[in-house]
């Protein structure tokens, strides 16, 4: 699967590099049941989880490939490596993680970020949790912050009963094949009533190529509690392909408040197939900012069941496509209470032949008395070959529900450009302050150094040296 778009210079310089590890398990290329039970059988797993591991097998053999969103032909899922395992068990401090693992997060800035500005990080190198941190203040309040692995053996009724009860390996062919291969992800538990003053990290790298990624989150917010969830991601440049599909699963308990924040920032041979979705009870909140900036093809799509009385979520979604590269992100809110309350707004920016496409669902159910959801969809195009569009999908079974929708499509602002430049400001600076300036208020609660760092990496998209 050779990638000749492949020319990332200065994203190489931050993210791309490579470090040459030494795995202590590597099964051979491919799909199957032998894999799957070695998987397994390597991280001591009880049978019922395996036994839902084969089940999921079988669902992704049956289901069919998508035949929408992003070109998936390219892909060939008998040439990846399913698990990658590269060291023997997860380190509390970074002076216990390997040399070479240790040396591409301190590149990445982690441990000082997690120093500066987290309650609580988890570091997943390929297919294992390497590191794991939480403040001593957390855990004094009960809260839980671990690999799932982890979770798995100490606190495995509490896994049971939630894994796979928000997303099924039924509902869509990634979403299989994620729960019959997942390793590492991140397993959060929040008492009721403990609000989390700092947020939670969770950083995922992915060092080979050939590879699928197949991290599960699970996050559990008890009544009236408070948290906030931020994971980056990002890997080496090559020009073969690497695979990247997620679940993460979020239940937001009666009062509840969760803030899930993802930075995308793949290098653009990993394709990103990522499903999300929580459950928000009674009076619950939820929140969800995805920044998509890499991968060579994006297909994520968070959703909130909006089950209890008085819920809310809002989805925010920001996308940049640069050459060579789509982005097809959206949302899906399901109204299913009475006095629900949601809001979408997307913003995609386009540039050389970039292709953005910002696709959300609304249903609002006949139980959703008063609901009320507003949409947004803005896209910029800073060239003649980019490409924006929006599809749009509202399912109303309600006469008082209060529904508004805007769109908007354009191009980069000819006059907004050359005023900034005639401050002294190159084009490429100017255009980036202008496209700074469109995306701004739907990142503003990103912490200052992801801030900065998003600055840059728009500034580099204009420049074309991520490309």
């Amino acid at each position: 699967m050779q990638d000749p778009t492949i020319d990332e210079e200065e994203y190489a310089k931050k993210y791309g590099f490579k470090s040459n590890v030494e795995y202590i398990y590597k099964p051979e290329k491919g799909l199957s049941e032998r894999i799957i039970r070695a998987i397994s059988n390597e991280k001591h797993e009880p049978e019922w989880m395996l036994e839902k591991r084969l089940e999921a097998y079988k669902i992704y053999r049956e289901k069919p490939m998508p035949r929408w969103g992003i070109d998936l032909s390219r892909i060939d899922f008998e040439d990846f490596y399913y698990y990658l395992k590269p060291t023997e068990k997860k380190a509390n401090s970074w002076e216990e993680v390997p040399e070479e693992i240790k040396d591409a997060f301190e590149k990445l800035g982690v441990p000082e970020a997690e120093r500066k500005f987290f309650a609580g990080t988890e570091a997943q190198f390929d297919s294992e949790v390497i590191y794991g941190n939480v403040k001593k203040t957390l855990s004094e309040q009960g809260v839980i912050f671990t690999d799932i692995d982890s979770a798995l053996k100490e606190y495995p009724e509490i896994v049971k009963k939630y894994f796979g009860s928000v997303i099924a390996p039924s509902d869509n062919k990634f979403a299989a094949l994620n729960t019959a291969v997942w390793s590492g992800g991140s397993f959060v538990y929040v008492p009721k009533g403990v609000k989390v003053r700092l947020p939670l990290q969770a950083y995922f790298r992915i060092n080979s190529y050939e590879f699928g990624q197949f991290e599960r989150t699970l996050i559990i917010a008890d009544e009236g509690s408070d948290v906030t969830y931020l994971e980056g991601c990002t890997a080496p440049i090559y020009t073969k392909s690497s695979l990247h599909a997620a679940v993460v699963e979020v239940i937001a308990k009666e009062g509840a408040h969760v803030r899930y924040v993802t930075v995308q920032n793949w290098s653009k041979n990993v394709y990103n197939l990522v499903t999300q979705r929580a459950h928000a009870e009674k009076n619950a909140r939820l929140e969800w900012i995805d920044v998509n900036l890499g991968g060579r093809g994006n297909m994520k799509y968070p959703a909130v069941l909006l089950k209890g009385e008085n819920a809310s979520a809002e989805i925010l979604s920001v996308s940049l496509a640069g050459n060579g590269q789509v982005q097809d992100t959206g949302g899906k809110l399901y109204h299913l209470a009475p006095n629900t309350k949601s809001k979408f707004i997307s913003k995609s920016v386009s540039s050389g032949d970039g292709n953005t496409i910002a696709r959300f669902l609304v249903h609002i159910g006949k139980e959703a008395a008063n609901a009320a959801v507003y949409t947004k969809c803005d896209a910029m195009l800073i060239d003649e070959d980019s490409k924006a569009s929006t599809f749009p999908y509202l399912e109303n079974r309600r006469s008082d529900a209060l529904q508004a929708h805007e769109a908007s499509i354009g191009k980069i602002s000819k006059e907004a450009v050359e005023y900034i430049m005639s401050r002294g400001i190159s084009e490429d600076d100017a255009k980036a302050m202008v496209i700074f300036g469109f995306i701004n208020d739907l990142v503003q609660g990103l912490p200052m150094d992801y801030l900065l760092e998003l600055r840059r990496l728009v500034k580099l998209n204009i420049e074309r040296k991520v490309a």
